[in-house]
Formats: structure tokens, C-alpha cells, sequence
């Protein structure tokens, strides 16, 4: 039995999952600031947000976008990882 491993990062994280992960990390109103949005402005909710994204193309790839970011920042390098020095430093 092969395991496909997908090379996309948003396979498997559903729109919610997104949702909430964005609200944890920043907040509905530092949200609203990044993405300039009134489902995270006015009122905000995660249904209310996911009816909104789910209609809207462009706002669905802000958020998306959003969170890959949030994902290549909140990855620290393990503590034990002779090599995190030197890749720290190539950037």
C-alpha cells in the first residue's frame, strides 16, 4: 500500500480549519486590518465568514494566502538541528 503524500499545503485544511487558525493567531480585528473584509470587520463570525468566502473567489485566495504565511512564520527550527543556524543566515 503506497501513501500519496500531496505537495499542495492546503490539502486536508479546509476553509474553517483556516478560519479559526487566522482568528487564534491574530485576532477577528488585527484579521480585519490584513484583510480588508467586512465578514472580519462588522460582526464577525466563522459562519459568517465562510458564507462570504465561499462566494467570493479573490477573498478565498487573500485568506489563503494569509495562512501559508502564517505557517512559513510560526515554523520555528528544532532545537536540536545542527543546521538551523546556517539556513537563518542564507536569508
Amino acid at each position: 500500500m503506497t501513501v500519496h503524500a500531496s505537495k499542495d499545503p492546503l490539502h486536508g485544511v479546509t476553509l474553517e480549519m483556516q478560519i479559526n487558525a487566522l482568528v487564534a493567531r491574530y485576532g477577528w480585528a488585527k484579521l480585519g486590518e490584513l484583510i480588508n473584509i467586512n465578514c472580519f470587520k462588522k460582526d464577525p463570525s466563522v459562519k459568517s465568514s465562510l458564507t462570504f468566502l465561499r462566494r467570493t473567489p479573490w477573498a478565498r485566495a487573500e485568506v489563503e494566502a494569509l495562512y501559508l504565511d502564517s505557517l512559513n512564520e510560526a515554523a520555528p527550527a528544532p532545537a536540536d538541528d545542527p543546521w538551523a543556524n546556517s539556513r537563518n543566515k542564507a536569508r
